[in-house]
């Protein structure tokens, strides 16, 4: 396939194409590409099928939402019973 020739040729690792799009596009979404024009880009026609299928969240979302798990999970039980 031309695409692992592609990755050979630098000594890049080889990776699934599916992986490669859903990075590229992960990257440009989190680098404020909008919407419509990752779809575009994606070949796809709605925005929302793109972001559901291929854009994978953040390291740093996935961060903020551990945090704020560790918060809740370490407060005392009255304070989780209100919440």
């Amino acid at each position: 396939m031309r695409a692992y020739k592609i990755m050979d040729e630098p000594g890049l690792r080889r990776v699934r194409l599916y992986d490669a799009r859903a990075s590229c596009l992960t990257y440009l979404a989190n680098h404020a590409v909008p919407d419509h024009i990752l779809a575009r880009w994606a070949g796809h026609t709605s925005g929302r099928t793109t972001k559901k299928w291929y854009v994978k969240p953040d390291v740093e979302d996935l961060r903020e939402a551990a945090t704020t798990w560790e918060r809740l999970h370490s407060a005392p039980t009255q304070l989780r019973e209100k919440l």
